[in-house]
């Protein structure tokens, strides 16, 4: 299928398509006689394993990490991330973006409370003011 019936079959954009072979995570894929790109089945689906982990808050630089996995993923039916306990897994991947996300999430946290300090004292905490 040409790549505007790809994406669609993978509820994405051409676009989305291209960007994902430019990064890694989609293999170039076969072209006609006249340049068009032409996907499969298993393209499809390792876009929507793509869309799944992303929309899951992996970034792409985390999926590019390990795009082999991808295929694995993509199997009817699918396996695990964690399916097996190897470092070729996204268990790593997944443990260091949750870290991430929570050194944000104290970050923030932090902040709103700094904020809501200088809110209820009207900025009385503020070095200089009030």
């Amino acid at each position: 299928m040409r790549i505007g019936d790809a994406a669609a079959a993978a509820g994405t954009t051409p676009r989305a398509l291209r960007f994902y072979e430019q990064r890694g995570l989609l293999r170039p894929p076969a072209r006609t006689a006249s340049g068009q790109r032409e996907y499969g089945p298993s393209d499809v689906a390792r876009v929507r394993v793509i869309r799944q982990l992303l929309a899951l808050g992996l970034t792409v630089d985390d999926l590019a990490s390990r795009p082999y996995r991808l295929d694995l993923l993509a199997e009817n039916p699918p396996r695990r991330c964690t399916a097996d306990p190897g470092p070729e897994t996204y268990a790593p991947v997944v443990t260091a973006r949750l870290a991430t996300l929570d050194a944000e999430i104290a970050r923030l946290t932090a902040q709103r409370d700094r904020l809501a300090r200088h809110a209820a004292t009207n900025g009385a905490d503020v070095p200089g003011e009030g």
